[in-house]
């Protein structure tokens, strides 16, 4: 076997010359949201739990749920979840063929950014 020596080897020079680019930090997000709403579906069935606990809990979590804080956790995850949809729409689009273009690519991210954003308000607005 080779004798290697690790810790005198230079870094790979992508880490100090790479610019993220719009198309591979919003697939980042799309990943991000998807886990995070692994987290925000635990809040509720969290919140399910404690009405089938019984009322003393259940008011406990409610006010937890409903409280302001309560309110921004749950406006993030409605955000993610547009965010999360309308990232995996690019990526069926993308996947069919169409938009693989760098052009058409940003413009598909930027759609998907604002369009997450005005969906999320849109959803919480008539909700």
């Amino acid at each position: 076997m080779a004798d290697v020596n690790r810790g005198n080897r230079p870094l790979s020079p992508h880490l100090s010359i790479y610019r993220p680019q719009l198309t591979s930090v919003t697939s980042i997000f799309a990943r991000i949201t998807g886990v995070a709403l692994l987290g925000a579906a635990m809040l509720v069935v969290w919140w399910f739990l404690a009405a089938a606990s019984g009322a003393e809990y259940y008011d406990f979590v409610n006010g937890l749920m409903t409280s302001f804080v309560g309110d921004l956790v749950m406006f993030a995850a409605l955000w993610a979840l547009c965010y999360h949809f309308l990232s995996g729409l690019r990526h069926l689009i993308w996947d069919i063929g169409i938009g693989m273009d760098v052009e058409t690519a940003e413009k598909m991210g930027w759609a998907v950014i604002f369009g997450s954003i005005i969906l999320a308000v849109i959803v919480a607005v008539i909700v």
